[in-house]
């Protein structure tokens, strides 16, 4: 068993699960726990099943939640010091306590083999990450999100995956004739900001390989953004290069299916 499901994804709280049959993890917490805990009994889960937290950066969407579900639980937080310098007072005290990853450093939390890498966002030492299980070769997740600009670290890092949850943030012409103000705007578009629909496809591009199965995008903007405009523009894509991989769009209200890496 190697299964990922996007539990909620958006700018109100985002939250990935990812499990074997030895270990079920989540990547972020930015809703409330009974949240995460009614999504992953939807999916046949007990909230027990998790091991453990990690926390790619700071920003509220991603940590929210994490301390009052890392207590309820009573599991470990797995973190990188800048982040846990930015957020401790979000967290409160964990009673399973903090164990502190190092960017770039792959660790282990039973027999998923994580390795975090930059990601170019306005966060202190911001993550993106892939997962792979011990012993396992051919299967490999990548969660990239919250990054502004795809690095060639970020392309490479991404390279080989199986299942990809890729970062589609906005839509180009919505964000610039939007509300937002001009400076906000600005932030989203640097490249420390967000994925656009179309650097989005400009990243799987460079990834795509004929053992890639499944593509989640993931992070849509309410305001800026439109599911269908986000399917569209990857799917047209696709097309183009006779793709027939499952692609999905992450909600912020519903979780997706559980997908086998």
């Amino acid at each position: 068993m190697f299964q990922t499901s996007v539990l909620v994804s958006g700018s109100k709280g985002n939250a990935v699960l990812v499990r074997t049959g030895e270990a079920a993890v989540l990547l972020d917490s930015g809703v409330a726990a009974r949240t995460i805990f009614a999504a992953l009994e939807d999916l046949g889960l007990w909230p027990g099943d998790l091991r453990a937290v990690i926390v790619s950066h700071e920003h509220s969407d991603h940590t929210r939640g994490v301390g009052a579900l890392a207590r309820k639980l009573k599991i470990p937080l797995f973190i990188n010091a800048g982040t846990l310098a930015q957020c401790a007072h979000r967290l409160g005290k964990l009673p399973a306590g903090i164990t502190h990853f190092e960017t770039g450093s792959t660790f282990r939390i039973n027999d998923l083999v994580i390795h975090p890498f930059s990601s170019s966002h306005d966060a202190a030492d911001s993550c993106n990450f892939t997962f792979m299980r011990q012993g396992d070769e051919e299967r490999k997740l990548g969660v990239a999100t919250d990054l502004g600009f795809p690095t060639a670290l970020a392309v490479n890092k991404l390279k080989h995956c199986t299942t990809l949850i890729l970062e589609s943030n906005h839509d180009e012409r919505m964000l610039m004739e939007g509300p937002y103000d001009w400076v906000l705007k600005q932030r989203i578009k640097s490249i420390n900001g967000h994925l656009s629909n179309l650097q989005a496809v400009g990243v799987v591009s460079q990834v795509m390989h004929h053992g890639l199965q499944n593509l989640v995008l993931a992070h849509l903007s309410e305001i800026n953004n439109d599911p269908g405009l986000a399917l569209k523009t990857m799917r047209d894509y696709l097309q183009t290069i006779r793709s027939d991989i499952q692609l999905l769009v992450a909600d912020q209200y519903r979780h997706t299916p559980l997908l086998n890496i």
